[in-house]
C-alpha cells in the first residue's frame, strides 16, 4: 500500500493512495476519508458490483423486463437474488471440488464463480440428460 495522499479534485479534498498488484499493475484508489481502509472498503464495494453486473449484464439481464411496478420488481430482485446466491454456491463448490477454474496469463480466473455456477445449472435445465456428479438442489437447502 502506498502512503495516502491528500489532493485536491474539484475543490474537495481527497485522499490519494494504492498499491501494486500480484501482476504489476497498479491499483489507485480515491477516497474521501479513512485513507487507512480504503483499499478494504474498495474489495467490499468491487463484490457489489460483481453483483450488479451478474443481476444485469452477464447473467439474468434484469432491465430487459422493463418492469415499473414496484412490488413486481421487488418480487424479481427477490427471485434473481436467490438465484444468484445458487449459482455463487454451486460455481464455489465446482471450483474447490470438481474443477478449479484456469487462471489466465495475466493472471485473472478465465470466468467468475458465479458465472461457472450459472453455466453449470443451465447445462442441467437445458439438457435433461445431463448428469451431475452432485446433486445441484442441496445448495437450495440451509440444512
Amino acid at each position: 500500500m502506498f502512503y495516502p495522499k491528500i489532493v485536491i479534485i474539484n475543490g474537495q479534498y481527497c485522499y490519494l493512495s494504492g498499491s501494486k498488484l500480484i501482476n504489476g499493475e497498479f491499483l489507485i484508489i480515491v477516497s474521501f476519508n479513512k485513507p487507512e481502509n480504503a483499499e478494504e472498503y474498495y474489495k467490499l464495494r468491487w463484490q457489489i458490483e460483481m453483483t450488479f453486473k451478474a443481476m444485469k449484464s452477464s447473467g439474468f439481464d434484469i432491465e430487459k423486463t422493463h418492469l415499473t411496478d414496484i412490488d413486481r420488481i421487488e418480487k424479481l430482485i427477490l427471485l434473481v437474488m436467490i438465484a444468484f446466491v445458487w449459482a455463487y454456491k454451486v460455481g464455489i463448490y465446482i471450483h474447490q471440488n470438481i474443477k478449479p477454474i484456469k487462471i489466465k496469463t495475466h493472471g485473472r480466473k478465465a470466468k467468475t464463480i458465479f458465472k461457472l455456477g450459472l453455466d453449470f445449472l443451465t447445462k442441467c435445465f437445458v439438457n435433461a440428460l445431463y448428469k451431475t456428479k452432485f446433486n445441484v438442489f442441496k445448495f437450495l437447502s440451509c440444512t
